[in-house]
């Protein structure tokens, strides 16, 4: 008798969809399917998806590095969160260490631009800041 137990399934390499595509579009992809781009639909959907991703790599890096967790002090000033803004963005600080947000930060840019705080040591800002972002602070 084997003293190993399998805790877990082996979790699948691929994560099975449902995608709902119009007649017209499921049509061309036939089409190209019919025509020997790719050898079936789902080779087609995979493709696309890889090219989208890879299309869209420096958003997904940027959006990473964004959303990694800062060690030391970290500190955002009005120019950082209006760069933000300008940038259609939103942050999601996440430190530890301390976190300081200008005093000079309206509260209106700071609920503008800053989505989520999860501050692993102290946050320094000022108190209507503090007040305006309170249910996005953990």
């Amino acid at each position: 008798m084997s003293n190993v137990r399998q805790l877990r399934d082996k979790q699948p390499e691929n994560e099975k969809i449902t995608l709902n595509l119009g007649f017209v579009d499921l049509g061309r992809i036939d089409l190209l399917v019919q025509e020997g781009f790719y050898s079936n639909r789902s080779d087609f959907i995979r493709t696309a998806i890889r090219n989208q991703l890879d299309h869209q790599s420096a958003t997904v890096t940027q959006s990473i590095e964004r959303h990694t967790m800062e060690l030391g002090l970290r500190d955002y000033t009005v120019a950082d969160l209006e760069a933000v803004q300008a940038a259609n963005e939103v942050l999601h600080i996440k430190v530890v260490g301390l976190a300081r947000i200008a005093h000079d930060v309206p509260p209106e840019l700071a609920l503008a631009t800053i989505g989520s705080i999860n501050v692993l040591g102290a946050l320094q800002a000022s108190a209507d800041v503090k007040k305006a972002l309170g249910e996005r602070i953990s």
